[in-house]
């Protein structure tokens, strides 16, 4: 398919890098795709960033049929840009997408959208160390329908968001609180997916976390209510004896792209890694003998986020001593250096734009 591409009239004034939060600036443009039964996905455009208009019947607000992904594009020292294990993203949205009854979407054409939109308004990438452009490709079922079922009509778009960093705090280690009243998501359902169901379902417990004075919440599995699953917005690995373990991909955890960099950096560079259950009574047990060294999370928004304190059953469990450790700064060192081209591609991870 052809797409088709409408300028802006009139351009939005640019944020200085210095300036930019996370997730509140928007672009001049967006992408923008349909989908009827009768047509499969047609007519792929390119048009000005703006509302979207739907039916108060729209299956997406009664049943929330609705997935997302979120990566990152980079400007290098150069100029280039660099995308971030784009193809990934890709698969993953499928992935999300199959899960939920969406028809998913050709990976060129789904690629060709993402090159066009970013060429179109490159001059949001921003180029400050620890910014980016974020990009947010969402599909939605968008049939005017009340009945629990998939929908027949869709709309597939992609919006950019120039960003700075994801804590207003920065890269400084966070408080995470363990949710012991709440659960995020069971095996056999949308948890290994990017389903906006699993975001609105933590929002209680992660409100809870933040009014207590954590950054996020740290989930447990829903059956036992004692294995680690993740983080609020993050998959979750610790350094013990200096090994480091990861909660294993069950089927409620998401599989992070993130998290799959590190796993696979780590292993390159000799150190012991493992991916298994992992219980939070084992945590407390390792800390209370000093052999957990650090904590930190990883997702595409944050990066990595070292951890400096876990709460559980009101008491705060300190992690070494209290700053960011060397495993969690290397990987994350390691991992800006790639994406803004400063050090070679290990893996093919990185695209031009």
């Amino acid at each position: 398919m052809q797409i088709t591409t409408k300028r802006a009239d009139i351009l939005k004034p640019k944020i200085p890098d210095n300036k930019l939060s996370f997730g509140t600036v928007f672009t001049d443009h967006m992408f923008n795709m349909d989908y009827k039964c009768s047509l499969g996905w047609f007519n792929p455009r390119v048009e000005p960033y703006g509302p979207i208009l739907l039916s108060p019947a729209a299956l997406v607000f009664h049943y929330a049929q609705e997935v997302f992904e979120g990566l990152k594009v980079f400007r290098t020292a150069d100029g280039s840009i660099n995308f971030f294990r784009v193809r990934d993203n890709i698969k993953r949205f499928n992935m999300s997408c199959k899960g939920v009854c969406i028809p998913e979407i050709d990976e060129e054409l789904f690629f060709s959208a993402l090159k066009e939109l970013i060429t179109l308004d490159k001059d949001w990438i921003p180029s400050a160390p620890g910014t980016a452009l974020y990009v947010r490709p969402v599909a939605i079922a968008t049939e005017a329908a009340i009945g629990v079922r998939p929908s027949t009509e869709y709309r597939f778009f992609i919006i950019l968001c120039p960003v700075g960093a994801y804590y207003a705090s920065g890269f400084t280690p966070i408080k995470i609180l363990v949710a012991t009243e709440h659960v995020r998501a069971v095996k056999g359902g949308v948890g290994d997916k990017k389903a906006g169901a699993n975001y609105a379902g933590a929002l209680f417990a992660t409100e809870y976390a933040k009014n207590h004075g954590y950054a996020q919440v740290l989930w447990l599995d829903a059956i036992e209510r004692k294995h680690i699953e993740e983080v609020g917005v993050m998959n979750i690995f610790f350094v013990i004896d200096d090994e480091i373990i990861t909660p294993e991909l069950s089927g409620s955890i998401l599989p992070g792209i993130t998290r799959d960099s590190v796993i696979y950096l780590a292993k390159k560079s000799g150190m012991k890694v493992t991916e298994r259950k992992i219980s939070i009574d084992e945590i407390i047990q390792m800390a209370k003998e000093k052999r957990l060294q650090e904590v930190f999370g990883t997702g595409t928004a944050a990066v990595i986020s070292s951890v400096n304190a876990i709460g559980y059953n009101g008491v705060d469990i300190k992690i070494g001593n209290g700053e960011i450790g060397p495993v969690t700064k290397k990987f994350y060192d390691t991992l800006m250096d790639i994406q803004y081209g400063r050090v070679a591609d290990p893996a093919n991870w990185i695209t031009k734009v």
